[in-house]
């Protein structure tokens, strides 16, 4: 059995005012204006997926009915066949050496297309227990001059600078504070 989702890119019926068709959506929704301007975003939204034929094409008149130009999209993937590579042990196995070789690319189909000019080296995958990368070289130690940097003693106090005691307060015995 075919499983539908219905999908939402802001599209509206031919005819229909938007501002009608946010109320109605508001409406259906029941969803505030931020929910519906979301939906108008221009983003391809899918509103319910997992249907079966029945339930996505009731959804999409629905929708529809309210002047949203729905979509019912099928949601089984079509399966590509791939070619399967031959068994380790086989001859043949194992590339030639790398020689600058370049990607030769096929279109499947339109997108694929536009790629079709791209020069991309031919990758392959390496030997396992190969080194990925060369190994960097070693950072020599930098050079600094140190000769004016000198140790305390032992035993001595490592602590901050002591600050001298402070002054007596000056005596304000003699002073009134009349009215």
């Amino acid at each position: 059995m075919n499983l539908y989702e219905i999908v939402f890119s802001g599209q509206l019926v031919p005819g229909a005012q938007r501002e009608r068709v946010e109320a109605n959506l508001a409406q259906l929704f029941q969803a505030d204006a931020q929910r519906i301007a979301l939906l108008f975003s221009g983003r391809r939204l899918v509103l319910k997926n997992n249907l079966d034929q029945a339930a996505a094409e009731k959804y999409r008149s629905t929708l529809e009915r309210a002047g949203a130009l729905a979509e019912m999209v099928d949601m089984q993937v079509e399966m590509e066949e791939v070619e399967l590579a031959p068994p380790p042990d086989s001859p043949g196995f194992y590339p030639p050496p790398k020689t600058n070789r370049r990607l030769q690319v096929v279109p499947r189909d339109a997108y694929m297309a536009a790629f079709l000019e791209v020069d991309a080296p031919d990758f392959s995958i390496a030997d396992l227990g190969s080194a990925l990368q060369e190994p960097k070289a070693p950072v020599p130690a930098p050079r600094l001059d140190l000769s004016q940097i000198s140790l305390a003693p032992v035993g001595a106090d490592m602590d901050q600078i002591k600050k001298p005691p402070a002054r007596p307060a000056p005596d304000t015995s003699h002073i009134k504070l009349s009215s």
